[in-house]
């Protein structure tokens, strides 16, 4: 793997820590306001959580992890929005999702608190991971110069 490879995925994992201490927090914050097993209300609260994050992520991978490569303008958040709401949905499957199904058939008996932690987790990993392609490989793709040759004429 290229070291600039490897150097956006730390810088992107770091900036990544960061969304998740936000999204996790925030979501655990209102989980513990707005205590709830009801899908649409875990909806909504995985969904301000995360777009806390998101838009955290934005602004540090623009300003860092992209920077070489990230030009603001218009295509550029378009695609960044498109990429975020793949992501997102990602995230509330298996978030929501995974949070149902330890719920409901698992042998142990966990708090509702410990099952939408773990469910968050696999679902950040997860929506993190495709966030992270996504944005490498469309978002912040480096920008392919065309080269003009000029032809001596003599």
């Amino acid at each position: 793997m290229a070291k600039k490879v490897k150097a956006q995925i730390l810088q992107f994992s770091f900036i990544g820590l960061a969304n998740a201490v936000i999204d996790i927090g925030v979501l655990n914050l209102l989980l513990w306001i707005w205590p709830t097993e009801e899908t649409r209300m875990l909806f909504i609260l995985n969904t301000v959580a995360y777009f806390l994050a998101i838009s955290n992520s934005y602004i540090w991978n623009v300003k860092y992890t992209f920077s070489h490569h990230a030009r603001v303008s218009t295509k550029e958040i378009g695609l960044f929005t498109l990429q975020a709401i793949v992501a997102w949905v990602i995230n509330n499957v298996v978030f929501i999702g995974l949070s149902k199904l330890l719920l409901q058939f698992t042998a142990l008996p966990l708090s509702s608190f410990f099952v939408h932690n773990i469910a968050k987790g696999a679902a950040m990993f997860l929506s993190f991971s495709t966030s992270f392609l996504l944005m490498k490989f469309i978002v912040f793709r480096k920008k392919k110069i065309k080269k003009v040759i000029k032809k001596d004429k003599s």
